[in-house]
Parts: structure tokens; sequence; C-alpha cells
């Protein structure tokens, strides 16, 4: 699946609860190391996520601090590497749209 097709899904839910698309590449930069323009490179591309995360410059290494529950798995717990990482970024995402701060998402 490509990252892009998912990405205006990641701002629409963000939108829909008053957050903004600057607050969402926060989370994405945050996560994968990825800046504007590396991200916007991905993005039209239509790399796969595979590629994504494959091709991220630094996944955070807070990444561990992640933990909770998103459809219906622990993050913390899911044994395929790629499926945890799209899954954190689905996490951070839904924290995002909850309203917690972005330090608080950050873990800072």
């Amino acid at each position: 699946m490509a990252f892009a097709s998912v990405y205006p899904h990641y701002i629409a839910k963000a939108e829909r609860k008053g957050r903004t698309k600057e607050e969402v590449h926060a989370v994405i930069h945050w996560l994968t190391g990825y800046d504007e323009q590396a991200l916007q490179q991905q993005i039209d591309t239509k790399v796969d996520f595979e590629t994504f995360f494959a091709q991220a410059p630094r996944i955070n290494p807070n990444v561990s601090k992640i933990t909770g529950v998103i459809c219906g798995y622990r993050v913390e717990e899911i044994g395929d590497k790629l499926m945890q990482q799209i899954r954190y970024m689905d996490k951070l995402v839904d924290e995002l749209a909850r309203g917690n701060t972005l330090d608080k998402i950050l873990r800072k």
C-alpha cells in the first residue's frame, strides 16, 4: 500500500478534530526523521510503506515509548517490524486527533 494513499487520511483525521497538517508533519518528522522536502518527495513518488520506512533517515529511538492499543493490537507487541512502524504512525496520529499536546505525543 502506498504511503501517499493513506497520508490524506491522516491529515483529514487530524483536521476533523481541529488539528493541523503541520502538526501531522511534526509527528511524521519525529517518527521518521524526514524533513519537509524529503517527506513531500516520498508522497509525490507514491512509495509503499515498506520503502517509506526503509528510506527513513532515522527512526526515532524513543519509539519504544509508544504503547497502547491500535486497531485491537498492542503496538509494543506487534512482531512484524513494518506493521509495528505503521501502527506507531497510526497511534501518533490518533493521539494528535484526541487532543494530546505535541510534547506528550512526541514523548518529551
